[in-house]
């Protein structure tokens, strides 16, 4: 036992920060991007050392885009941005995606599936280039509609998530199972969240392209 925790402290590690992340997603703190940028790093070396190459790159465009999130969010709360307790609160409104953007995000993410699938299962040893894939493209446009505030992005990923938990049980990558299982619920419980926490602050929930 000691043995396999000391051979997985950094997946480990990884799920721990990961798990902190999406708690602090939900409650719309602006600290969920600097995190964002440590749980990522982590796992561009975890994913490399199990072939799954795709989530290895994905969590290299998780750095960048925790950076413009982090830039983003800050700018849009301005002087909204204030101290509550200990937490430092985004105040700007949740958002509902446009039937416009909402293709644009379905095209783009068959496509680069189709793009990551090929490429994986061409040149690479990864051991499920498939879903390694899905998983990959869903969770790019998902990162995207949450530096925009879309509450649609907890559906995107709610469907990601419960794949992956599938594919790393399957694997064997037991931590990483466990960090999204917690990310499916706790996208559920996200969803939520944002609802109410925006109709009990009075919040519009407007359409944004």
């Amino acid at each position: 036992m000691v043995s396999w925790f000391t051979g997985h402290i950094l997946e480990i590690f990884g799920a721990v920060t990961g798990i902190i992340y999406v708690i602090l997603e939900i409650r719309r703190n602006i600290l969920l991007w600097p995190l964002g940028i440590v749980t990522s790093a982590v796992y561009m070396v975890v994913f490399g050392d199990n072939g799954f190459y795709a989530g290895m790159v994905l969590q290299g465009y998780y750095v960048l885009i925790s950076v413009y999130g982090w830039y983003a969010w800050h700018r849009a709360q301005g002087s909204g941005l204030r101290a509550q307790g200990s937490e430092l609160r985004a105040q700007g409104a949740v958002n509902r995606i446009g039937s416009g953007t909402a293709g644009i995000c379905l095209i783009s993410s068959v496509i680069l599936w189709a793009v990551l699938w090929y490429s994986l299962d061409r040149w690479t040893d990864s051991p499920v280039p498939l879903w390694d894939g899905l998983i990959t493209s869903l969770s790019v446009v998902a990162t995207w509609m949450l530096t925009r505030r879309y509450l649609e992005q907890w559906y995107v990923w709610i469907v990601a998530n419960s794949i992956a938990v599938i594919v790393y049980l399957t694997i064997g990558m037991y931590p990483t199972a466990v960090l999204f299982t917690v990310y499916f619920v706790m996208a559920i419980i996200g969803v939520r969240a944002w609802r109410r926490e925006s109709t009990g602050n009075g919040e519009e929930l407007r359409i944004k392209n």
